[in-house]
């Protein structure tokens, strides 16, 4: 299977997006953001206290504005509303938890529907007729964001197919509006380790890393998702700020 319709697709830029804020949210506070010097690899005391809209305002909060990535040619609207996603499906458990934040006030955006999408470990993906998997719903599904600005999800570390890196495609409704389209990535090093075990370790020889990836290589670095072990498997972060008009 070859995303050739993707691939080579120019970004869409109707819409800029805030990524990667580092899975971060200050709940307590209702803001999620990072300061300048967290950004730069450094931190401080009076950085570290600097939280909240009047810190956005002073500029000692800053997001990073990111291009929005292609849609690809795999999506299907109105997916169910659900959590688990995997319909039984086998692979390393991901538990995913996507934060949603306001772009001019870094606050956590609550009822949003982050809408996700991926293969399965086989590289396949559903509801799709060149897939053979026509009326199937698995890796598909919405979920909507509480008032910390979260959704979250249980599904399978995606799997491969031909031409493209691993990735899990994101969209983000705000009020009924469309405010983000993106894909999500994963570092190669772990890609490696979690394909080393089955059931991914029957298919080897995947043909193309994040460095050799034509989306990848227009934002990708910056829609990287934070990994971490979890129970049996792993649980993966990234903070989206968007534009909600």
């Amino acid at each position: 299977m070859d995303e050739r319709s993707s691939a080579g697709d120019p970004q869409i830029t109707r819409r800029g997006s805030l990524l990667r804020l580092g899975g971060f949210v200050a709940a307590a506070l209702g803001t999620a953001a990072c300061g300048a010097s967290e950004l730069n690899g450094t931190s401080s005391a009076s950085s570290a206290g600097a939280r909240g809209p009047a810190a956005v305002s002073s500029g000692a909060v800053s997001c990073v504005l990111a291009p929005e990535q292609t849609e690809g040619p795999y999506y299907v609207p109105n997916a169910r509303v659900r959590r688990n996603i995997t319909e039984g499906r086998p692979g390393a458990p991901l538990h995913l938890r996507l934060g949603v934040v306001d772009v001019s006030t870094c606050k956590p955006i609550k009822n949003a529907a982050v809408d996700i999408w991926h293969a399965d470990a086989s590289g396949i993906y559903s509801g799709e007729q060149v897939e053979g998997t026509v009326g199937q719903t698995f890796m598909r599904g919405v979920q909507r964001t509480g008032a910390g600005g979260f959704a979250t999800f249980q599904t399978v570390y995606p799997g491969w197919y031909r031409g493209r890196t691993v990735h899990i495609h994101v969209k983000v409704h705000v009020g009924g509006n469309v405010v983000h389209t993106g894909q999500l990535y994963f570092p190669d090093t772990l890609t490696d380790r979690v394909y080393s075990k089955a059931p991914y370790s029957s298919r080897p020889g995947r043909d193309t890393r994040n460095a050799s990836d034509s989306v990848y290589r227009n934002g990708g670095s910056r829609s990287l998702l934070t990994v971490h072990p979890h129970g049996s498997g792993y649980l993966g972060t990234i903070t989206m700020g968007v534009q909600r008009s």
